[in-house]
């Protein structure tokens, strides 16, 4: 199926059999799961389905040792079954998903994912191809400074899944090629890009609290942030005119680290009233581990939460607009 019918399908089928597809690509341990579990749980396990695309690799671990490529090269992974199964996941249509165990290395026996009203797909390849962008109806990229995802890598790949600190630096040096060919260029086909970074004219450490940079392209309508962004919530953060790695103008959100809580959370519940939602703001935004909030991270949830509420009532308008047609 083409791109072009891809999206004609989707917008045919409509309905709540459709799920609302989020996609969430970025490079490995630039922040995708974290992202992507306070989303989760703020849409309810019961109403999403998360997966992530490295499920789809081609070998395990122990086989790819001996390849002239690694995991984030196309030919180490089904990228073609990953395009079938989003086509399938995106029309509300069942999948055999694959299983890949990041502990272990190993390829496992295969899961059943069944069509919910969304799906985060998170990993290294969901923006690859036109035809698997097609499928989403928002494009997330992380976009991390490579120093702070290198220590972000490190500390998870020695804590998690039992690599030495030396072993998972030359993996890094091993993937850049792949990294920089295939996996940094899926930047440009995003709808919002984030980078979670410290803002260097306050001093701040790559070992404090990060800042948020996040780029809201055109491609996509984004919330109305002029009522919530008064010079109260300048602290929390602002809105300015910026310019895109390709030149062209785009709005920068700044979401700042150092502001207090209570103005964050303003800002927060304001963005959270204007979708008229009657339950209280999900306190699952914003968490990093046990007893660790990041407000940066709070709000870009919230912001794509915005966008997949209104994608899934837009989906129930044009089914009770079509139900009354004549």
């Amino acid at each position: 199926m083409s791109p072009k019918r891809m999206i004609m399908r989707r917008a045919e089928s409509g309905g709540p059999q459709r799920p609302v597809m989020l996609a969430i690509a970025g490079d490995s341990a630039s922040g995708k799961t974290t992202l992507t579990k306070g989303l989760a749980e703020a849409l309810g396990h019961e109403r999403n389905e998360s997966m992530c695309t490295d499920d789809y690799h081609r070998y395990d671990r122990e086989e790819r040792a001996s390849l002239p490529f690694t995991a984030l090269h196309p030919s180490c992974n089904y990228l073609g079954i990953m395009e079938q199964h989003l086509q399938l996941l995106a029309l509300g249509e069942p999948i055999l998903k694959p299983v890949y165990n990041h502990h272990h290395g190993t390829l496992e026996r295969p899961e059943l994912v069944e069509p919910r009203d969304f799906h985060v797909i998170e990993g290294l390849f969901p923006l690859y191809s036109p035809l698997s962008r097609a499928c989403f109806d928002l494009k997330v990229f992380l976009d991390p400074p490579e120093s702070i995802r290198r220590r972000w890598k490190v500390a998870r790949d020695t804590r998690e899944r039992g690599y030495t600190a030396e072993q998972v630096i030359a993996d890094l040096e091993k993937r850049e090629d792949d990294s920089a060919a295939f996996i940094r260029p899926q930047r440009q086909w995003a709808d919002i890009v984030v980078q979670f970074a410290p803002i260097q004219e306050r001093h701040e450490s790559e070992q404090g609290p990060l800042s948020a940079t996040v780029l809201l392209r055109p491609t996509v309508p984004h919330p109305d942030l002029s009522a919530v962004l008064t010079e109260d919530t300048r602290e929390a953060m602002h809105l300015k005119l910026a310019r895109d790695e390709d030149g062209k103008p785009v709005d920068a959100l700044h979401v700042h680290a150092y502001a207090s809580r209570d103005t964050t959370r303003r800002v927060e519940e304001s963005i959270w009233a204007s979708l008229g939602i009657d339950d209280n703001f999900p306190d699952c935004l914003g968490t990093i581990g046990k007893g660790e909030r990041s407000e940066p991270l709070a709000v870009v949830q919230l912001i794509i939460l915005y966008h997949m509420l209104l994608a899934r009532a837009a989906q129930r308008d044009q089914v009770e607009v079509g139900a009354v047609r004549p």
